[in-house]
Order: structure tokens, then sequence, then C-alpha cells
């Protein structure tokens, strides 16, 4: 029986995958045009010299850079180890890579269509705070021998993945207003190429992650998921859910935005507020990136950050979860979005936003493989060091 309901079921499988694909495409389009926008307003030279020490003033710095960064967990994570090499303080480093990657406003955008706007003003209540914790966790137990270990570590110079994405800088320099250099031939180059180089990052983790919640929602039961999240105990699913929600993360091996689709199955499945916030949150410590942080800092290190950051992204859960159920913010009804292709494609207002999406995404991609982008992605996932000739990105401005 199974062999024979083995090609349905996997077609079952993908129609989710292609359903959800189609519902948030639009989405991720605007977001990643949006971000590299303001990537290309924001030149990362010498940003580590605005995050000497873990002030206040420090964080609230490197939260901001983060957010105007990348939101690709692996260049995050990459750039964060180079601010660290280069002078900032390593508080301030992993703040500005938990930033880059939960605090982004393609994030938001996504978890507004797919979960709902709660979900989103729950992940940018719940993202400071997680901050807040972690700041005071790393003050209370991060040590100078630990310190010294991770810088020691770090300039070895042991790689991880998109290295080369996490170095390049695309901004536009000098003076003029926003609009205008967004006008200017440069800028209209400088956002294509980051929109393509976002894309590229992050294409693996949003196809993995579709694929999964696809598989999820049409293999595993209901009951399973009840029965997981404990949901009919009440308070104790409140607290269960921020628990379970990081190490279901960790296990899925899926980082960034790639997780909202997993998180609408979690969600319809019956794990709380809290639990879907602090699995968002968990993408920071998916093992393929443990293990990078392992290369770049050394053992004893990235088990400090695995214990550190998930603590801080349970607390954080737990309060978000708590908060807004008290607030009666919390949604009540279980309904996020996760479609089948029959349900999603049809001549609506989805469609007609993937189709304008479309068109400004092929305009994009063409404008940057016109302007070099082919030789950049070739160099992404390499290391571009102290002396390499950025004459290139010149010279592609110019144009």
């Amino acid at each position: 029986m199974l062999a024979l309901n083995a090609p349905h079921e996997l077609l079952r499988a993908l129609s989710f995958t292609f359903g959800m694909t189609w519902e948030i495409l639009w989405a991720l389009v605007l977001g990643f045009l949006l971000s590299a926008i303001v990537q290309a307003l924001v030149p990362k030279e010498r940003v580590e010299r605005l995050m000497p020490d873990d002030s206040p003033r420090s964080l609230a710095t490197a939260t901001a850079l983060g957010i105007a960064s990348s939101s690709c967990s692996y260049a995050s994570v990459a750039l964060a180890r180079a601010l660290f090499r280069k002078g900032a303080d390593f508080t301030a480093a992993i703040v500005f890579e938990l930033a880059s990657t939960n605090l982004v406003v393609e994030l938001g955008i996504l978890m507004a269509i797919v979960l709902g706007w709660q979900f989103t003003l729950g992940e940018f209540v719940g993202g400071p705070l997680m901050i807040v914790f972690l700041a005071l966790l790393f003050r209370r137990f991060l040590t100078r021998r630990l310190v010294g270990e991770a810088r020691e570590q770090a300039d070895r110079g042991r790689l991880g993945s998109m290295e080369g994405h996490a170095e390049m800088d695309m901004s536009v320099g000098g003076s003029g207003s926003v609009w205008s250099k967004l006008r200017s031939p440069a800028g209209f180059t400088a956002t294509a190429q980051i929109f393509v180089m976002e894309w590229a990052a992050i294409l693996r983790d949003i196809a993995i992650g579709l694929v999964a919640a696809g598989m999820l929602a049409a293999w595993v039961p209901d009951a399973w998921w009840r029965s997981l999240f404990l949901t009919h105990q009440g308070t104790w699913a409140k607290v269960w859910g921020p628990v379970i929600g990081p190490l279901v993360a960790v296990l899925s091996f899926v980082c960034s935005i790639g997780n909202v689709p997993l998180a609408a199955v979690l969600w319809n499945g019956g794990i709380s507020f809290g639990g879907v916030i602090a699995f968002i949150f968990a993408d920071l410590i998916i093992l393929p990136i443990l293990d990078i942080y392992r290369r770049y800092y050394g053992l004893r290190v990235a088990g400090f950050l695995f214990a550190t950051l998930t603590a801080a992204m349970v607390a954080a859960g737990l309060l978000v979860g708590f908060l807004f159920d008290w607030l009666g913010l919390a949604p009540s009804g279980r309904h996020a979005k996760v479609e089948n292709a029959s349900t999603a494609f049809g001549w609506n207002v989805t469609s007609a936003l993937d189709i304008a999406a479309l068109a400004v995404a092929a305009a994009l991609v063409w404008r940057a493989f016109a302007t070099g982008a082919g030789p950049m992605l070739r160099m992404m996932n390499e290391p571009m060091g102290e002396g390499h000739d950025h004459s290139h990105h010149d010279h592609v401005h110019a144009h």
C-alpha cells in the first residue's frame, strides 16, 4: 500500500511546496529589494570602529547595522567574525549577527503574509529582548579566556560558508540624497547586484524550507503535532513551546527566511505563539552553523554560543508568548497560509503581485548580469582578504 501511495504522497508534498512558494513569492522579492536598497546606501567599511565594546550604545549600533545587512545566516556569521577580527567587541559582533537575521525587513514581511501581523510584531518585540538577554548572559559568563580563545582561533582564518559574500561591499558612496543615489546608474547597479547576491546566498535555505514544509504538511498528522507540542496542556504548552521550538530548528538544518514556511506548519500543528518566535530565532544554532562556530572560534566557544543563544531565545520566546497572551494579541485561530497548488494558483491579487514581482526581479537580474554579477557570484563562497582588489566593483559602479 505504501509503495502504491508513494507517488500520490510525493505529489501532495510538492503541491504544498509549490502552493506556498506562489503565496510568498511577491513578499520575498519585495523584502529582498528593500534590503538591497538599504545595503546599497550603507557601506560596510570600518563599521567595526562603531562597535568597540559591549556598552548599550555599541550594542544598539550593532543592532542597527545588522538590520541594514544581509539576511543570509551564513553570510551574517562570516561577517560577524570578520568584524571581530578587525577589532569589534565579541558581544557586539554576535549581536550584529542576531539582528542581521532576525530583525530584517524581509523576514517581517514574510511572517506577516504567512503567519499574520501578530507574529511580525512578536518578532520585532522579541528580537531586542533576545539581544538584551544575550548581552546579560555574555556579561555574566563570557570570560577573557574565552574571548582570547575565540580571537586566536578566528585569526587562524579557518573558513565557513559565504565568506566572499560577507566581505563584499557594493554600496554607493559620495554625497547626495537617498533618492538621487537610487536613481543614479551606480545606485541602480548596486541595488541590482546586491539583490542577486542576496538571492544566491539564501536560495538554498528557502528551497529546503519550502520542500521540508511541504513534506511535513502533507505527511505528518495533526494529532502527532498536537502530542509533541502538548497542545491541550494549557500553561504547560506555552512553556514547552519555546523550549521545543529551537530543538526542532536545530534538527531542521534550515535557517533564516527558510524557517518561515516551517513555522507555519508548526503553528497549524499546535505549537504555542512563543514557540513560533523561539523557532524563528533559532536559525543561528542549526547544526551546520554550530560547526562553523567550532571552526571560527573553537569547540569551547561554540558550546558557549550554543548554550547562551539557546537560553536567550527560549527566554525571549517565553516572555513574548506570555506578554502577547496577557495583552490579547496572540491569535486564537491557527490559520497560517500553508497552501497547496490547487488553492494558491488562480487569477487573484496574489497572482497579480507575483507577476509584477517577477517582472521587477527580471529587470534587476538583467541589470546585475549586464554589469558583472557573474564573477561576483563565483567569488561569493571564497575568502576576500585584506589585499583583495575592489577595483572591479568600482568599475561596475561607474556604469
